[in-house]
């Protein structure tokens, strides 16, 4: 039994990778003047000095063809933001902006200079000078500052032919130009870069379960009429391809009445494609007819209702006329399915222990949401280096956050292992018992996706870590400041990246709805009454997130390949003795309070402390003669324990903890093997010793499922006289046992196996009891096993 006051306590991981709480100077506690708004209240507040350069009139000829090609350079110090240029336009129009951080400023005047774009030498036109001191400021919900026009001037401060639109105010990054913004801290990225350093919103594309029940065929025609053809149909969407069993009907009309499921997504732009095959040999398949079924065309199912069935017409070449509809033929050879999308099911693109969406696909089907998730971004400390430019160590850093079907990608900070965001998201809610993902990554294609990496293969973002928040564990309405551990497993082992700091709040907004949440299915009711087999749902969640990791690399900015999977762990299926082992101790920990009850009853059962053996006797007295207090008993005790442990309620979300990962105990091969491709690339003599140990440790766990079945199969033996003297024995004693139970008061009985079982060790034996000798002694079948 556990001892002392506090609940059972998990070994602590090492200072280093533990959570720390933090206090930042976060933007809703400022100084009256320089409050942020209620919306932008989880970050610390960032000054930027904003330049917007509108447009320009009546700029002087500087051509001998008497124009001008223009563009705008804005100067701050050291900091130089330019516009693109116009060819041949004395009245050109940008409209871009420019941020710079005010903790970097150090000069005293903003310069904007309108120039010439010339081949040799660019050519200067004029020029507004501002003092920073009299720039205003603005803070949101205050409406833009509107532009202004201002004439140019000379090198001398003359005005002279031109003028310039623009506006310039001090605001901060609550700013809706924030985002799309030209800033001071990317003035080294080329402008085809400038793309995939800016912060972004995604959404995950809107996933639908295709369900086609392949029923039977009609007249199908074969090309070989001298045998019974083996038919199968092939479906094939997009790059998923299913096919159905060889039917059992050895006829030209086959029936298969079987199910294929595919992943779909919105908009249908793709076809499903229809093929009845004729297995002619091993790996060989001749296509006897083809049907081609436009998704949009596909009814859209929201309960367990069945659709209608509908005839296709199978033809050996599929002709579409020139708007792209299917030519009708006469007589044809047909197929009978029923097809429709499913709106009743959730589809999983994640990991299930970390979904951060459970509704169905079907918008009807939502429920109204229970409160409102807010993530603050604030900084990240102490990163690595992360690659080597111009002979010198950098990360060039940014986060990635993912909840329910909204992505967001904080910008990147240039060159910066302490980088500060400190931007803010929202989401809706409407689970609580669902997990929030940030991710940290180093981004690899700031010269527009040029970057090679060292094997002349396009580069790929590096993670540094990954956060996942559980947000049942969350207390509603409380804001959580913490620096999580960026922990990575790599070949070498277990390792720190940094630290990132991160503001969180779960509101809600009806708590008697949260609570009646805990009362319902996780999953949409279309999983419980028609479900979906583990091997399904495995293969559809990994056609899933293929389709959207493409979706979203396809996004300006890209959200590549490699983030998604990541932040979807693609590869957490894959085996792992590291895993294997932190699961097995997973199990024994939710074990050890029963092994310790266990322990805990063999010393009253033995004397070991007298006083505690007389006072679960009088105990025990009490539930058998009022039996009635026995239920009440047991939960006002689970009520007090939980009234106890209350005192000891974690403080904190829950971290990674690389003890109970066993990431730390893990030697450098189990990790090698972890990190292996599948199918393995590794030498034939490393694969060989890996598949010997993978044997000795099956032959364990062979063994210990073994004995489970042995015992099983002596309970079974008790009546099946299969060793008719242990059969007959046990037959006789439950005859008597009937009689003597029908003539003997229950709580008798009970009172005297409870006082047998707790009997003195005086009157007890170190050998084996009666009943169990006699259990052991039943047969079971493993004289049968070869």
């Amino acid at each position: 039994m556990q001892r002392g006051g506090g609940p059972p306590m998990m070994m602590r991981p090492p200072e280093e990778y533990n959570l720390k709480e933090t206090s930042p100077h976060l933007g809703g506690v400022g100084s009256a003047g320089d409050k942020l708004t209620t919306t932008y209240d989880l970050v610390e507040q960032m000054q930027y000095l904003y330049v917007r350069v509108v447009k320009a009139k009546d700029l002087p000829a500087m051509d001998v063809t008497g124009s001008c090609d223009p563009y705008v350079e804005v100067k701050l110090g050291n900091y130089k933001g330019t516009t693109r240029h116009f060819e041949k336009k004395q009245n050109p129009e940008w409209n871009q902006v420019f941020a710079f951080s005010k903790e970097r400023i150090q000069a005293s005047a903003v310069e904007v200079v309108v120039k010439d774009k010339d081949f040799v030498k660019d050519d200067f036109i004029g020029r507004v000078i501002f003092d920073l001191s009299d720039v205003p400021k603005r803070v949101p919900p205050d409406s833009p500052l509107a532009p202004q026009w201002y004439r140019l001037e000379d090198r001398k401060g003359e005005k002279v032919k031109g003028e310039l639109m623009l506006a310039i105010w001090m605001g901060t990054q609550a700013d809706e130009a924030f985002p799309e913004a030209w800033h001071s801290d990317a003035a080294t990225v080329p402008s085809d870069g400038l793309n995939s350093i800016r912060s972004k919103v995604y959404l995950t594309p809107k996933l639908w379960y295709l369900r086609v029940n392949v029923i039977e065929a009609q007249d199908i025609i074969p090309n070989d009429r001298s045998r019974f053809p083996e038919l199968q149909v092939k479906a094939m969407l997009g790059n998923q391809a299913l096919r159905t069993r060889i039917s059992q009907s050895r006829t030209l009309n086959p029936m298969w009445n079987e199910d294929l499921m595919f992943v779909a997504a919105e908009p249908f732009e793709e076809h499903l494609f229809l093929g009845v095959e004729d297995r002619i040999g091993p790996g060989k398949d001749e296509v006897l007819g083809r049907a081609v079924i436009p998704l949009t065309s596909v009814e859209k199912r929201l309960d367990h209702k069945p659709v209608s069935t509908r005839w296709y017409n199978l033809e050996k070449h599929v002709m579409m006329d020139g708007e792209g509809k299917k030519k009708e033929t006469k007589f044809a050879s047909r197929i009978h399915i029923r097809i429709c999308l499913e709106g009743g099911y959730h589809v999983l693109d994640e990991s299930t222990h970390y979904s951060s969406d459970l509704r169905p696909t079907a918008r009807q089907l939502w429920k109204q949401s229970i409160g409102v998730l807010e993530l603050g971004v604030l900084n990240a400390q102490g990163l690595l280096p992360m690659k080597t430019k111009d002979g010198r160590n950098t990360t060039d850093a940014y986060c990635v956050a993912k909840y329910g079907q909204k992505w967001v990608r904080t910008r990147t900070i240039i060159d910066s292992f302490s980088p500060k965001w400190n931007e803010q998201y929202t989401w809706e809610v409407y689970d609580p018992c669902t997990v929030i993902t940030i991710g940290v990554f180093d981004n690899c294609h700031l010269h527009g996706g040029s970057e090679k990496s060292g094997n002349h293969n396009p580069a790929r973002d590096t993670r540094i870590g990954k956060v996942r928040i559980r947000l049942s564990t969350l207390e509603t309405d409380r804001v959580y400041t913490h620096s999580y551990p960026l922990i990575v497993l790599l070949p070498s082992g277990v390792k720190k990246m940094g630290e990132v700091q991160l503001a969180v709040r779960f509101t809600c907004s009806s708590l008697l709805n949260m609570m009646h949440l805990y009362s319902q299915p996780l999953l949409p009711k279309m999983h419980y009454l028609y479900p979906l087999s583990v091997m399904q749902l495995d293969h559809l969640r990994h056609q899933a997130t293929q389709i959207v990791s493409m979706r979203l690399g396809r996004a300006e900015p890209p959200l590549r390949k490699e983030i998604v999977e990541y932040m979807l762990d693609v590869d957490s299926h894959m085996w792992s003795m590291r895993k294997s082992k932190a699961n097995f101790f997973r199990i024994m920990g939710v074990l050890s309070p029963i092994i310790s009850v266990g322990k805990w009853f063999d010393q009253i059962c033995h004397w070991r402390n007298p006083l505690t053996t007389i006072l679960i006797h009088i105990l025990f007295l009490i539930l058998v003669l009022y039996p009635e207090l026995i239920l009440p008993t047991i939960f006002l005790y689970l009520f007090l324990i939980g009234v106890w442990y209350y005192r000891w309620r974690p403080r904190q979300p829950p971290h990674m903890d690389t003890k109970l990962s066993h990431a730390e105990t893990s030697n450098p091969d189990e990790l090698d093997e972890e990190f292996d491709t599948f199918p393995t690339s590794r030498p034939p003599d490393v694969v060989r010793m890996r598949y010997d140990r993978l044997r000795s440790v099956a032959g364990r766990v062979q063994t210990v499922v073994g004995d489970l079945a042995t015992q099983g199969e002596r309970l079974q033996a008790l009546l099946s006289w299969r060793d008719p003297r242990a059969t007959a024995i046990f037959t006789v004693f439950c005859l008597v046992m009937a009689v003597v139970l029908y003539v003997t008061p229950f709580k008798v009985m009970m009172l005297g196996l409870g006082f047998y079982a707790l009997r003195h060790p005086r009157f007890r034996q170190k050998l084996p009891s009666v009943p169990l000798n006699f259990f052991r002694r039943l047969p079971a079948r493993t004289d049968s096993m070869l």
